[in-house]
């Protein structure tokens, strides 16, 4: 009995909890490309490690921005605004990064 409790009591926890994900895919996709930009910038050389662990550390505020966002189970347009802004901010960073006279070769 006990068992066939927990687990329901289990089951409707991880829906309810399922419930309150909240999805943003432009933003996912948005930090996948840019994501993949930066990868291929250190692999044909035009970042440096240096330029990497930058562009590496404006993508985790990225991240925290849209976790925070999501905390509450809402995106309101007005976070939605501040991501884009930011990630407008980091795809210009990735732009003129791997296009400087630095590189890694």
């Amino acid at each position: 009995m006990f068992k066939a409790v927990f687990g329901i009591t289990a089951i409707t926890l991880a829906f309810a909890a399922s419930s309150y994900a909240v999805e943003t895919p432009k933003i996912d996709n948005r930090e996948a490309k840019q994501e993949q930009r930066i990868d291929q910038g250190i692999r044909s050389g035009a970042l440096t490690p240096k330029e990497e662990a930058k562009l590496d550390a404006g993508q985790a505020k990225v991240q925290r921005m849209e976790e925070k966002a999501k905390a509450d189970g809402t995106v309101t347009p007005h976070e939605r605004k501040r991501i884009r802004h930011e990630q407008n901010v980091q795809n210009k960073k990735i732009h003129d990064m791997k296009h400087n006279e630095a590189h890694s070769h």
